[in-house]
């Protein structure tokens, strides 16, 4: 059956995360409600990645397959027309015989927002951090995450994952459009439950003095969730793009 492919942005303030929960509402759910509507059966969302509750989307990939035949630009306005507001299906497109979302996909990379200014405007996207931290510091201890490594110490306790091995090719503090703003960039080939939120929290007690940055290297070899630091809030985060193998010519 041919399979078709969604770019979807949220605001993942109001959702239980993304994947559907016994109580409360989540994307996939509030997704899969409207497709049912707009192609009058119901249908199967997968994403690429299972974002936590409070965690935003920028560049969120997901698939699902039917039998119906699909116009993209209509569906993409009847999906927009349906879903809150807090969702926007940004793109709809055929995807090539087989392809899967999560498990194609090559590259993931989220951006953590942070600011050490409050902020009204950027209130749900960006975590007010004060007194300031040391970005050099924290860059010097995420240098230390790139290459290929087992990150269990960054991973949720609970999680069912026992391969916990990831490659982080890119792991930077960068400025962002306003004086006090600051981006945390992270990319890797897959991401544990929690690791992202995992490693932001832990650069900040480096940032703070509370541990060196060659502290890094030691809790990741601890491969004990204990060791690292506590969570950094949700909020801040944003799945920002996923990227895939390009289909052959």
């Amino acid at each position: 059956m041919p399979t078709t492919r969604l770019l979807i942005e949220y605001d993942g303030t109001d959702f239980r995360g993304w994947q559907i929960q016994p109580e409360g509402p989540t994307v996939q759910g509030a997704i899969e409600d409207a497709l049912a509507v707009a192609l009058r059966h119901p249908v199967a969302v997968v994403g690429s990645g299972r974002t936590d509750t409070g965690v935003h989307a920028r560049g969120q990939v997901a698939h699902f397959v039917t039998e119906a035949a699909v116009d993209a630009f209509r569906l993409k306005a009847s999906l927009n027309g349906l879903l809150p507001p807090s969702i926007a299906v940004l793109a709809v497109a055929p995807a090539p015989d087989g392809f899967h979302a999560r498990y194609d996909a090559r590259r993931r990379r989220y951006v953590y927002h942070a600011a050490t200014e409050p902020r009204a405007l950027d209130r749900r996207t960006r975590v007010h951090l004060w007194p300031a931290p040391d970005v050099d510091a924290m860059n010097e201890a995420a240098r230390r995450l790139v290459g290929r490594h087992d990150f269990s110490s960054f991973c949720r306790t609970k999680s069912e994952t026992t391969n916990r091995v990831c490659t982080v090719r890119l792991a930077r503090w960068g400025p962002g459009a306003r004086p006090g703003d600051f981006d945390f960039e992270v990319e890797a080939d897959r991401f544990l439950h929690g690791m992202v939120r995992g490693i932001v929290g832990t650069l900040v007690e480096v940032g703070r003095g509370r541990r060196s940055p060659s502290d890094v290297a030691d809790v990741l070899a601890a491969r004990d969730r204990r060791a690292a630091g506590p969570a950094a809030p949700p909020h801040g985060l944003v799945l920002d793009r996923v990227e895939y193998d390009a289909p052959p010519a």
